[in-house]
């Protein structure tokens, strides 16, 4: 069984991830942003280092995944590959902040290799405005987070909104984490497991 918690940054992915590895015995993976060699330089000048930052997220997440896959256990994931060219690639380009020759480039990329992977059996898309985001990215003090603009949150959403109105590859529960405190709130975390294991097992 494999579970994906996706979501802007600052929604929540890592703590829910955690909470539901715990109580549904399940292996958690995160996204690895620490071994990122381009994250800090990319917060920095982002033009310059858009396209290899995405390169280095892509294939980071793709040999992941594989590897994940064919070990064949149940798993939640913290992110999943189609973030990366849905979400981040994409809003890069529309910002100008990747060339069109680039994300070109990218997309094939991205194509030619996502067919190689099976997508979750559930993915849970925590939706977020930006003011709980901006709560969120303050709350844990990251430093390559502190210069994140409030427009880059706005437009991430905008793509998430886009790339979850459009998903066909399998079930998905959408959580309004404006309204939800499953970190600090027990009642909310027991709901939102029910909600998962409704979607995943026919429970209600």
């Amino acid at each position: 069984m494999h579970i994906a918690v996706v979501g802007n940054i600052g929604a929540g992915k890592t703590t829910l991830t955690e909470l539901l590895a715990r109580h549904l015995k399940y292996e958690p993976q995160f996204e690895a942003v620490e071994n990122n060699p381009y994250l800090e330089d990319f917060y920095g000048d982002m033009k310059r280092w858009a396209f290899n930052l995405q390169i280095f997220f892509l294939n980071s997440r793709f040999r992941h995944i594989v590897e994940l896959q064919n070990r064949n256990i149940d798993m939640i994931q913290d992110r999943t590959i189609y973030e990366d060219a849905y979400i981040f690639a994409e809003n890069l380009f529309d910002m100008g902040l990747m060339s069109a020759r680039d994300f070109e480039n990218y997309s094939n990329i991205f194509q030619s290799i996502v067919h190689y992977i099976k997508p979750p059996d559930l993915l849970i898309y925590l939706r977020a405005s930006v003011p709980t985001l901006v709560n969120n990215i303050q709350k844990r003090g990251r430093d390559y987070e502190s210069g994140i603009r409030l427009d880059y949150l706005s437009k991430l959403n905008e793509k998430y909104e886009k790339w979850i109105g459009n998903y066909k590859e399998g079930k998905l529960l959408i959580l309004d984490k404006d309204n939800l405190d499953f970190a600090q709130n027990p009642e909310d975390l027991g709901m939102v497991i029910q909600k998962i294991e409704a979607e995943l097992f026919g429970l209600f």
